[in-house]
C-alpha cells in the first residue's frame, strides 16, 4: 500500500520551498455546494493552488481520481508531455451523476516522482 500524502493548510508553512512542495502536489477539488439527484454535477479537480507542477518525462502528473468516500467514481490519466513539458496546473472536469442524498468527495493525485497525494474532502449536499 502507498503512503499517501495529505494537504497541509500552507499558510501555516514557514518555509517557501515546503508551501511550493506540498502546493503543487496537492489536488484542489473545485464544484457547486449542492447538485440535483440524476442530474449531471460537474467537479473539477486542479493540482496545486498557488505553485505549478512540472510536466517533466520523469516527473509529471500520472493520474487524478475522484471518490465518494470508498467508492471510486472517475478517473484521467496522463503522459509526460501533455501540459507541453511546462509547469502547470493539470485539471480536469469529472461529470457525474448523483444518485444519494449527499457526496462525500476526495480526490487523489499520483506524483511520479512524489508519490499520492490526497485533496481535503467536499461534501455536496444532493436535492430532489
Amino acid at each position: 500500500m502507498p503512503k499517501i500524502n495529505k494537504y497541509v493548510d500552507i499558510d501555516t508553512v514557514e518555509r517557501e520551498a515546503k508551501k511550493d512542495y506540498i502546493d503543487r502536489h496537492s489536488p484542489f477539488i473545485h464544484c457547486a455546494k449542492e447538485a440535483k439527484k440524476g442530474e449531471m454535477f460537474a467537479v473539477t479537480v486542479k493540482m496545486g493552488n498557488e505553485y505549478p507542477h512540472p510536466d517533466d518525462f520523469d516527473h509529471y502528473i500520472a493520474n487524478m481520481a475522484l471518490y465518494n468516500g470508498e467508492v471510486l467514481l472517475a478517473r484521467a490519466d496522463f503522459v509526460a508531455g501533455t501540459l507541453g513539458n511546462e509547469k502547470s496546473h493539470t485539471e480536469v472536469t469529472f461529470n457525474i451523476r448523483p444518485m444519494g442524498k449527499k457526496l462525500d468527495l476526495v480526490a487523489h493525485a499520483y506524483c511520479t516522482k512524489h508519490g499520492v497525494w490526497e485533496s481535503t474532502p467536499v461534501e455536496v449536499t444532493v436535492v430532489d
